[in-house]
């Protein structure tokens, strides 16, 4: 071995010793700024995994959506509908999955293309039930006496349904207003010019019992709603 190979491989030696030295002789204090910093760098990389992987819950499920803006009151049709793919983990309760649940029914309110239709979308059972909170409840449309009052309802609306005697039944015109039913839910009023003429129709929720005496009195009594 040359001179000069032998004093070069000892300064590196020496070197080697003078930083093994330091990290022997290290002060406390750098530990934890060591340790933070091996912990960040193991965080970065499982970050980085779990990115390159994706979610493994993220399964899709095809559903059906709207495929352009619908009207409150629209009779849906194939054209009123597309498929897509939604993650599975993100999808709403009640989520329709198949056409012929929606095909001919009533919508309920308006909706923008590709939202997602579910059971209370459209006028069926489980609208009359999420609307009342009670199982056994029913949907009854009333043409109100004055048409001024559908108009400013809205789905939603909580309302007591009001029955009087109509013009013309003789004595029974005597007869005082009664309540029908309280704290019905307005799920539906349709569009002006829709149904009968240009009366809007207005479909109320409420529980069977209070359903049959309203959808009786309709037939001889004036009906009004009072506002909740």
């Amino acid at each position: 071995m040359s001179r000069t190979d032998s004093a070069l491989r000892r300064s590196t030696l020496g070197s080697e010793s003078r930083v093994l030295d330091a990290f022997r002789n290290r002060p406390p204090w750098l530990d934890g700024i060591l340790a933070r910093r091996l912990l960040a760098g193991l965080l970065a990389l499982l970050a980085g995994a779990l990115f390159l992987r994706g979610d493994p819950g993220a399964a899709r499920t095809e559903i059906l959506v709207a495929s352009r803006d619908l009207a409150p009151g629209s009779l849906l049709t194939d054209t009123d509908l597309r498929a897509a793919a939604h993650p599975s983990g993100t999808l709403p309760d009640g989520v329709v999955r198949e056409s012929a649940v929606l095909l001919g029914a009533t919508l309920t309110g308006a909706m923008r293309a590709g939202e997602v239709f579910t059971d209370v979308r459209t006028v069926n059972p489980r609208l009359a039930g999420v609307a009342t909170g009670s199982p056994d409840a029913r949907i009854v449309p009333l043409r109100l006496a004055d048409s001024a009052v559908a108009e400013i309802l809205r789905a939603g609306d909580r309302v007591d349904v009001i029955g009087a005697a109509s013009a013309g039944a003789g004595r029974e015109s005597d007869r005082p207003p009664r309540t029908l039913a309280t704290d019905a839910a307005v799920v539906l009023v349709s569009a002006a010019g829709e149904g009968r003429g240009a009366e809007r129709v207005v479909l109320v929720a409420m529980d069977t019992g209070h359903a049959t005496a309203v959808a009786a009195a309709s037939l001889s009594s004036a009906l009004t709603v009072v506002f909740h």
